[in-house]
């Protein structure tokens, strides 16, 4: 049987990307999945297959085979395509993100946000499964009236990074560059991620308490004049010492992991966000605030500020979490807990029996 997966957009690091390919794996070898993608980074030409190549492969069965379609973002040719297709749909949300934050930057890119919900309208008479990665996407499914929607985690093979080895010649150079404590944060420069108001709080840390302090901004440029605002804003407020980093490999994130004091967001929504579990790997303590899906994904292992605390608060917060030894420490023992929920064996397992359980129903 077949249980091919569509993807609007693949990219290197992207966390939808990463969970298409783990699917794919783990549906072996009761079934053969490709990952399909209307737009994709070259650098992924081995793993993925462009979306115009779809139906040329010899004996699919349509009663039995499934299209599972990953969903973050509208795109009509894809929704067209699906709705055209006679394979039988599963739908997995991983959230569409607010339209707002992206219009000054690419209206085009906010205009394929709004339009995504609406073709999810489309859909839903097609799908004979929906699945959802945390509870907060199932309600958002709900509420655009899908009846029936499962949530399982998304499978966070946090181990296989935390194992890498990291790139020597990057930990060599952060440890003779950066003296003081490193903060990090890791995910893509887009708007609603805020990094501007991380920028803003290492500004008054680095003022006020602690000056030797290094900020790291690790993440694909996916708008360019964002970007570009966080340099000029990083330029105008004289911070030396705070970093974007732009995309990396593996053994590079592996080595920003290591060598960071502590884990910083600011995201204002996140269907999941498994960078904070990325950090409870690596037992880095962590910073978010409370927004959307982040404290059903944190649970209690890290520091949740109020959705209205602003960047002085969050420069407070960094100071006590690189300052207080036990509170480090109380919060790395509530990270391994944590990411017991997520233990990779068990979410596979979960994923498998739901995909390939709805393709023997057949």
């Amino acid at each position: 049987m077949r249980i091919d997966q569509v993807v609007v957009s693949a990219s290197p690091g992207d966390a939808i990307t990463n969970f298409a390919l783990t699917l794919r794996q783990l549906l072996l070898p009761d079934a053969r999945s490709d990952v399909f993608a209307y737009y994709y980074d070259e650098r992924l030409a081995s793993e993925i297959v462009p979306l115009s190549e779809y139906g040329a492969r010899p004996g699919a069965r349509k009663d039995r085979d499934l299209l599972v379609l990953h969903v973050s973002i509208g795109e009509p040719a894809v929704a067209d395509f699906v709705l055209k297709r006679p394979e039988r749909l599963v739908i997995i949300y991983h959230n569409i993100s607010p339209s707002e934050p992206f219009r000054p930057y690419d209206p085009g890119f906010a205009d394929l946000l709004d339009a995504g919900r609406d073709e999810l309208k489309r859909l839903r008479p097609r799908a004979e499964l929906v699945l959802a990665d945390s509870e907060y996407n199932a309600c958002e499914l709900r509420d655009l009236g899908f009846e029936q929607v499962d949530v399982l985690p998304i499978v966070a093979n946090v181990e296989d990074l935390r194992d890498t080895e990291a790139d020597a010649a990057l930990a060599e150079r952060l440890r003779t560059h950066h003296d003081g404590p490193v903060i990090l944060f890791v995910g893509q420069l887009l708007p609603h991620k805020r990094a501007d108001f991380l920028i803003e709080a290492f500004h008054i840390l680095s003022t006020y308490r602690m000056r030797d302090a290094n900020l790291v901004l690790v993440g694909s440029h996916r708008l360019p004049g964002y970007a570009g605002a966080l340099q000029s804003q990083i330029e105008e407020l004289h911070l030396d010492r705070a970093t974007l980093a732009g995309s990396v490999s593996k053994p590079m994130l592996a080595a920003y992991m290591r060598r960071a004091d502590l884990f910083v967001t600011a995201s204002e929504h996140e269907g999941f966000c498994v960078p904070l579990l990325e950090a409870m790997a690596f037992d880095l303590p962590f910073q978010a605030r409370r927004f959307t899906a982040i404290p059903e994904t944190a649970g209690d292992a890290g520091l949740i500020l109020d959705a209205d605390d602003g960047p002085a608060v969050a420069a407070e917060a960094w100071a006590q979490l690189l300052t207080d030894e036990p509170l480090r420490k109380t919060l790395v023992e509530r990270g391994r807990v944590r990411l017991a929920a997520f233990e990779p064996a068990v979410t596979k397992q979960a994923w498998r029996q739901a995909l390939l359980g709805l393709a023997r129903l057949a």
